[in-house]
């Protein structure tokens, strides 16, 4: 007999707010628009385009409630339609935050809104245009005609006179929802892989709030509209880590995290147990370690002092326990650490070598590992090279084009630049949890 696919469906105003290209503004306009009905009393679901961890931060504290990337790809096509119908069910605000250009990348932020059925609104920066913002706004909405984008906001407008220039010039079918002005609360601080954790700024709720209020005033708290979306539920997980404790590493210097891997690993039955390797002495009592991405060349100093720290997590690769270490991570694990400044810091030693900070991009993009157990799919992003005698035991795969990430396997650690998206591969990353031996 087969079994029944249970299903949500929820309806709630919903957006997915995107731009021509980054550097528009659409991140902060979420986050604001987020606050702005968070504090009108409204509960508000904010989800993020792609692989990004530091905007998810600032909109999880916009909204109150977590925030999960989307990515048709990477997360899969059937996850992006669950998560969305499930928050349109409780919610009385979905919003979607894209990434880059509105039709950019395969898949594309367009992609996801046509999947999802979700409407568009492009925030496009109109400083130093008048009416070719009509003509960029009817591109965004006319180039893919199953799109429904008939709502814009303008950002960095000049005047309020400059805003009704923009109106004006607007054909009949697309309409401004709001006009955004220059204001100097409209920004973060940001550093080479994007903004700013959100932990690190004291002040971000009086920030947000400060961009809600500027959004309010630009007639932005009016709701888009209603949308009616529903998907089948994910079966389960199987319990492949039922009964084991997960020291998960989780500081200002390994914060990337997404919340949709800590949710699997705890489905699957794991306890985790966080630590920081900046600040305590020994790792918690724990079968298996995590050491995620995050920015260890802003703190080589403090976790190269960490002299207990250290000891502990190497005794923990001596004992065989497994370890799993993503970009940032890894370079934890090389014998030094070179920061922006030239300073060397000594590290973990788990892999010889060094980590070394460059000034441009070492890699981006979408990657996919092979593992005995199934493909995980994820993504990469660093700044840092590896210099090191060790050959890789493997390569990730891109999505497109070549150059895959070096991968090591010592005993039970495996370490790589590669960031991975646990539910694509459920099985997979148990394994990489529970270690060789135990799957003799």
């Amino acid at each position: 007999m087969t079994q029944a696919v249970s299903r949500v469906e929820g309806c709630a105003p919903a957006a997915l707010i995107s731009a021509p290209g980054s550097g528009q503004g659409k991140s902060l306009i979420t986050a604001g628009l987020a606050r702005l009905h968070r504090n009108a009393g409204r509960r508000v679901r904010v989800f993020k385009f792609g692989p990004d961890y530091l905007d998810p931060m600032i909109l999880a504290r916009a909204s109150g409630a977590p925030v999960y990337q989307l990515q048709p790809w990477m997360t899969g096509e059937a996850e992006c339609r669950w998560r969305l119908a499930e928050a349109a069910r409780d919610a009385d605000l979905v919003l979607v935050e894209g990434a880059m250009g509105l039709f950019d990348g395969s898949p594309s932020s367009a992609d996801l809104a046509v999947l999802c059925g979700l409407p568009v609104i492009p925030v496009i920066d109109a400083s130093g245009m008048a009416q070719t913002f009509a003509a960029l706004a009817q591109g965004l909405s006319d180039y893919r005609p199953e799109l429904r984008a008939r709502q814009l906001i303008a950002n960095r407008v000049g005047s309020p006179r400059h805003g009704e220039m923009l109106a004006e010039a607007l054909p009949p079918s697309l309409s401004l929802l709001g006009a955004v002005p220059r204001h100097p609360d409209l920004a973060l601080p940001e550093r080479h892989l994007g903004l700013v954790q959100a932990e690190e700024l004291i002040d971000l709720d009086r920030r947000l709030d400060a961009v809600a209020a500027v959004l309010a005033e630009a007639g932005l708290d009016r709701l888009p509209e209603a949308v009616t979306l529903s998907a089948n539920c994910p079966a389960p997980p199987p319990a492949l880590l039922a009964g084991r404790r997960i020291a998960v590493a989780r500081d200002a210097a390994f914060g990337f995290l997404y919340q949709a891997n800590l949710d699997l690993l705890t489905a699957m039955g794991a306890e985790l147990c966080f630590f920081s390797p900046l600040n305590d002495r020994t790792l918690p009592e724990a079968e298996a370690l995590w050491l995620p991405g995050g920015y260890p060349e802003q703190h080589g100093g403090a976790l190269s002092s960490n002299l207990a720290m250290r000891a502990s997590i190497r005794d923990h690769h001596r004992q065989g326990k497994p370890i799993l270490a993503e970009c940032g991570g890894l370079m934890y694990c090389m014998e030094t650490l070179v920061d922006n400044k030239g300073r060397r810091h000594a590290m973990l030693g788990l892999l010889p070598g060094a980590a070394r900070m460059m000034e441009r991009l070492q890699g981006l993009g979408m990657h996919a590992l092979s593992l005995p157990r199934g493909q995980l799919r994820g993504h990469t992003f660093h700044y840092s090279r590896l210099e090191t005698p060790r050959v890789p035991d493997q390569h990730s795969e891109k999505q497109s084009g070549t150059g895959g990430e070096p991968v090591f396997h010592q005993g039970n650690l495996t370490a790589s630049y590669f960031h991975g998206y646990f539910s694509s591969a459920p099985e997979a990353v148990a394994a990489l949890f529970v270690g060789d031996k135990d799957h003799a």
